[in-house]
């Protein structure tokens, strides 16, 4: 399949033969899948996507969506929460996250707060809200990207604290030399704490921090990502919470 192009979702679900992207000569910047039941949408992504280099694959369901994560090893995924049939779009986190790191944004419907907490809470890294400014969404892709490919130059240094070590160019976490596996932006968070030791940051602080400024959603996001890291890193952790305030790691 040509990089530069972008599938077509049949009826059925089913990816069908691709259509060409019109900008053929830019390069491709990697490989988004777009899990996404309703043909309109996922179609309207993906050529937004595509005009601003990416290879995009659009699967109609969970499963099929799962396969192509494990044949493409894209660069990050886009999937609809409330998918049809017997697996939806948080089980289908649950299960990438079993064996996969790619970043994850969930796509979920406008109120379902119930859904965005358990979807970060399941491995998402981001989420949107239907409906949505497909530039929006571009945003929100190239910003989780811009954090998970470690571009700025000062995250190039290991950073330890007691038991806990993070290295950022391998995108790697340990405890006493174990890896725990985090997501894109569970990494993140926890890089920030660490280049922040002792100080006290509010939500808005973080989210600014490691969301990046103009991100705009619900600032408890912040609160589930902290009790991931919580969940997985135990006592290595020394983050404090300030109530009133934010967090502080020591």
């Amino acid at each position: 399949m040509d990089p530069r192009t972008v599938p077509n979702l049949r009826d059925d679900g089913e990816m069908s033969e691709p259509h060409p992207n019109h900008e053929t000569a830019r390069q491709s910047l990697g490989t988004i899948i777009v899990i996404e039941d309703d043909r309109n949408i996922a179609e309207l992504v993906s050529l937004y996507l595509a005009n601003v280099g990416f290879r995009v694959l659009i699967a109609g369901n969970a499963r099929q969506g799962i396969d192509l994560i494990e044949a493409e090893r894209p660069v990050l995924v886009l999937m609809d929460i409330g998918l049809p049939g017997p697996v939806d779009g948080l089980e289908a986190s649950r299960q990438i996250r079993k064996t996969n790191s790619v970043p994850i944004i969930v796509i979920t419907a406008r109120g379902d707060e119930a859904d965005r907490i358990l979807g970060l809470e399941l491995g998402a890294d981001d989420y949107v809200t239907k409906p949505f400014s497909p530039r929006e969404l571009v945003a929100r892709v190239k910003s989780v990207l811009r954090r998970t490919e470690g571009i700025k130059d000062e995250t190039s240094e290991v950073k330890s604290l007691g038991s806990l070590s993070l290295d950022p160019l391998r995108r790697e976490v340990t405890v006493s030399e174990e890896e725990i596996v985090l997501t894109a932006r569970e990494f993140d968070l926890l890089e920030f704490f660490l280049s922040h030791t002792g100080i006290v940051h509010s939500r808005r602080q973080l989210l600014d921090g490691v969301w990046g400024r103009g991100w705009f959603g619900d600032d408890r996001t912040v609160d589930v990502h902290v009790r991931q890291l919580r969940r997985k890193l135990g006592e290595a952790l020394p983050l404090t919470t300030v109530w009133g305030v934010g967090y502080r790691c020591d």
